[in-house]
């Protein structure tokens, strides 16, 4: 009865006009998608990005990004930038224009821009809508411009405030803590994309300063992308020479670098107008299509194919390759606004037929090299259908054996992925407090037995054999490597809960190594953390408190040594299931660390020293960082 009564009152006062930015603070979310840590980075990013269009187009040799202590952020660029005359529409000013108005952005005219990542036009005034504040300085004409912002209503109309010999701009923004649900900015992930920016742009010098910590790092490669790719292969041992390419074909500018390596690490990363494309697409299916293409042509000419395998698969090629594929194009046509995906169809004859015609010249020159990479693609074939039969061998015992939830697993009771959990725990000891402990609602739990396979070193056949292994792919339910898709993941986090000792410290590097190199999506969308069980109890009459770093001792602590009465937890099933849930799985008391990928260069680096064969190696990282492996962030 109620609906009724209230659909007979539905009139036009219902109707309700947002104006301006307003949509866009009112529901964040249909523009960023999600107002957590890393959509803070992609704000600050969108605005380096615009000093990088500066760059692209040779009009700027240096951008800046600075970390103030109020969490707010500065972005300065020595180019020429923003307009600031009249709009003929809007009768504003042009900056006024474009930090106000959704698509709003003179990048849309080819005259201007040939090459610009910003194509969309509406990330200078969604950043401005989702800060606190805002404050625009322009460099030009001899004369300093500003406009300062509040919840992106300006505060007045653009200024001249000073004299200046200098061209660029300074954005300063502090996104409002309104809206984001934290404000804390890793200074790591900043100096990362300062360091991929530097890579990717020739002649721009890229500086990151924190006024928290005052640190500072500056990042310039005279050699761009061929020095990110013999620091990305680093010490490895080589099958080819390092390959670069540079060439326009139908308005798309391809640049790509890659080498094939010892390792069996599909490691290409790949790029639109500097803007990274995490799921590449067009640009980087071609490339792979390119190489697979190639070899599989040249080996039936010399009758090198085995007919059993009759043509080569793309995780044969590319299973041993470390590569960069960079684009530029006038008007690239992105997924959605996060740019994680390029569309552009003919960008796919681009770069097949660029690679293509590279890789026919180089190898009917170059044999001996030829040989070398494609024993091992061959040798990838065969490893990929002895997997297969082993595989197809297992279904026939039981036709659902991979797909069937492994018994030790303890699901929750949710089906939904939505705030569902996994914990990772070893042995039956341990599992068990974890089960009595947990919250069946949305807690699961899967023990292991001991340390699983080291998968670095490991050939997919015996990845494949080993039982642990196996349970922990059936229980993400997403697969690994080429057929991960990670709309199946089964759990909202991914939660590793190990012992505070050395040997769980291995095994946590284990795991993690495992998801690096098989499951690496769940790492890059921020679904893998570390739990932190406490490593101390100190009690005194009633009163307990939990200690969760090796350095607290009970001379840091308020309390008397020597009434107090200390526990050290080594193992986990030391706490019994109600302990176990107040310090370590109930989420309003316990600590997680999220597991992420600040820079992939050197977790790649770093995995490949801490879990190869190289020894000499392993024991100089060791001698190096023993005092502070404690803090190690891998």
């Amino acid at each position: 009865m109620s609906v009724n009564n209230a659909s007979k009152n539905y009139d036009a006062s219902h109707i309700k006009v947002l104006e301006w930015l307003e949509p866009v603070r009112q529901r964040p979310w249909m523009y960023i998608w999600s107002t957590d840590a890393k959509w803070l980075y992609h704000m600050v990013q969108e605005i380096v990005d615009n000093s990088v269009d500066e760059a692209l187009g040779w009009f700027c040799t240096n951008i800046t990004t600075i970390l103030n202590e109020d969490w707010s952020v500065t972005v300065h660029d020595n180019g020429r930038w923003i307009p600031i005359d009249k709009h003929s529409k809007t009768w504003k000013s042009a900056l006024e224009t474009i930090f106000t108005v959704l698509h709003a952005w003179w990048k849309f005219d080819k005259e201007v821009y040939k090459v610009s990542g910003w194509l969309h036009g509406v990330w200078a005034s969604v950043v401005n809508a989702l800060s606190e504040w805002l404050h625009v300085n322009v460099h030009k004409w001899w004369k300093i411009y500003q406009q300062k912002y509040a919840r992106w209503i300006p505060q007045w109309e653009m200024e001249i405030i000073w004299d200046t010999d200098k061209t660029g701009t300074t954005v300063s923004f502090k996104p409002d803590d309104t809206v984001f649900e934290t404000l804390d900015f890793s200074e790591s992930v900043e100096i990362a994309r300062m360091k991929q920016s530097a890579y990717l742009t020739p002649g721009v010098t890229f500086t990151f300063v924190s006024k928290k910590t005052w640190v500072c790092q500056r990042f310039y490669f005279q050699w761009w992308i061929k020095t990110w790719l013999r620091n990305l292969v680093w010490e490895q041992q080589t099958l080819s020479s390092a390959h670069y390419i540079n060439k326009e074909w139908d308005n798309c500018l391809a640049e790509i670098s890659f080498q094939f390596v010892n390792t069996t690490n599909d490691h290409t990363l790949s790029f639109v107008n500097n803007i990274p494309t995490k799921d590449g697409w067009t640009h980087i299916l071609w490339f792979k299509s390119a190489l697979l293409k190639i070899i599989n042509e040249i080996g039936k000419e010399k009758e090198k194919i085995d007919k059993k395998i009759w043509e080569y698969q793309y995780s044969d090629v590319t299973d041993w390759l470390y590569g960069i594929v960079t684009v530029k194009i006038a008007e690239p046509q992105f997924e959605w606004q996060t740019k994680w995906r390029l569309g552009n169809s003919y960008v796919r004859a681009a770069v097949e037929n660029i690679v293509y015609d590279y890789l026919r010249d180089f190898f009917a020159n170059n044999e001996a090299e030829f040989d070398k990479v494609f024993e091992k693609i061959d040798l990838a074939a065969r490893a990929r259908l002895a997997a297969k039969f082993a595989r197809e061998t297992v279904l026939r015992k039981n036709t659902l054996a991979w797909w069937v939830l492994p018994g030790k697993l303890a699901d929750c009771a949710n089906k939904k992925r939505e705030w569902t959990e996994l914990y990772i725990v070893e042995g039956d000891s341990a599992g068990g407090s974890a089960k009595q402990g947990r919250d069946s609602k949305f807690q699961a739990i899967l023990p292991l037995r001991g340390k699983i396979l080291n998968t670095e070193q490991a050939v997919i056949q015996k990845i494949m054999a080993n039982n642990e292994v196996k349970a922990l792919i059936t229980a993400i339910w997403c697969g690994i490597k080429d057929s991960f898709d990670i709309e199946w993941l089964r759990y909202d986090k991914i939660i590793i809960m190990t012992d505070a000792d050395v040997d769980w410290a291995h095994i946590r590097t284990l795991l993690l190594t495992f998801f690096f190199r098989f499951m690496r999506p769940l790492i890059e969308a921020w679904h893998v953390y570390a739990a932190c069980p406490p490593i101390y109890k100190f009690n005194e009459g009633k009163k307990e408190v939990y200690v969760y770093e090796e350095d607290k001792t009970p001379e840091d602590m308020w309390m008397d040594k020597n009434k107090t009465e200390i526990q050290r937890y080594k193992w986990l099933w030391e706490m019994n299931a109600e302990q176990l849930r107040e310090t370590t799985m109930d989420p309003t008391t316990r600590q997680l660390n999220q597991i992420t990928i600040e820079d992939a260069e050197d977790t790649d680096r770093l995995f490949r020293i801490l879990m190869w064969e190289d020894v000499q190696s392993r024991k100089h990282f060791i001698l190096t960082h023993a005092k502070t492996v404690r803090d190690l962030d891998i």
